[in-house]
């Protein structure tokens, strides 16, 4: 996900009443369907945002109270859980069946690699946890925040894909990017940690690290989801699902090009900040 920016705008009381209003809608939705429906198996939404409420009373309880602080530690520790589980569910799958049809049309539309349902679920479940911290703390800034924006497209797309259990393999490899997100939350972590010496062989690193998995799973990786929605369109009925996903991708790739303006600024000011020190 998108680095967090902290401190509203001017208007932040209408953004924030639209995007609470969205969430409560969200929140009364998926509490019918497990509540009234009977649907069960979405009970890991509600365990995830639980989970990491916990998680953030835990750090302000026992490591710092500063809400940015607080929300980047649980940020991070959702990259890392979300990263191991994605692991592991492909692992599993390619041993169990294999690359041979692993990524067919049939398979990544309509399948649910083992564990995948679930740790969909559970990251939908942070994502509303996310959300409600953000607006909260008012940990966001601008009209048209794009940190909301973005955990409102992905809270619409999965929400609608685990009610319809379609796209669910689709949307697990677009989480792939959380391995990158690791080291955008551990550089915020480090930074507010007090550590920022860019000498430091940690650090660089840490930039190696950060702009290589910025190129692998988040940039490259989109760029083939979205190539194979277009390549496979035909074979998609005439329902919502293909042009969600292509906008949805389309959202994401153009976030992808402001996170990676927003990184070589940062890695510019680091060194420069280095030089200057020198």
């Amino acid at each position: 996900m998108p680095p967090h920016r902290a401190g509203g705008a001017g208007g932040g009381g209408d953004t924030s009443a639209f995007f609470a209003a969205t969430l409560v809608l969200w929140a009364v939705s998926v509490g019918f369907e497990i509540g009234v429906r009977g649907r069960r198996e979405l009970a890991p939404v509600a365990a995830g945002f639980a989970f990491f409420q916990a998680a953030n009373a835990a750090v302000r309880s026992s490591v710092s109270r500063d809400p940015l602080f607080v929300n980047t530690a649980v940020s991070l520790l959702h990259s890392s859980l979300t990263s191991a589980s994605v692991i592991f569910v492909l692992v599993n799958q390619w041993r169990n069946k294999g690359l041979e049809n692993m990524f067919d049309h049939e398979e990544l539309f309509g399948g649910s690699w083992i564990g995948a349902y679930s740790a969909l679920c559970f990251s939908c479940g942070y994502f509303a946890y996310d959300q409600l911290d953000m607006l909260r703390y008012r940990l966001y800034s601008g009209w048209i925040p794009g940190i909301l924006m973005h955990h409102l497209i992905l809270l619409i797309c999965f929400t609608l894909a685990l009610y319809r259990n379609v796209t669910i393999n689709y949307l697990i490899l677009t989480c792939v990017r959380e391995m990158h997100s690791i080291f955008l939350h551990v550089r915020k972590v480090r930074r507010m940690a007090g550590f920022r010496d860019f000498n430091r062989k940690a650090v660089k690193l840490e930039w190696v690290l950060n702009w290589t998995t910025f190129v692998t799973a988040r940039v490259v990786c989109h760029i083939l989801i979205t190539y194979k929605l277009i390549a496979d369109a035909h074979k998609f009925g005439k329902g919502i699902e293909l042009p969600l996903a292509l906008l949805g991708m389309a959202g994401m790739n153009l976030l992808n090009i402001f996170l990676g303006l927003d990184l070589s600024k940062a890695y510019a000011r680091e060194r420069n900040q280095q030089r200057h020190q020198d």
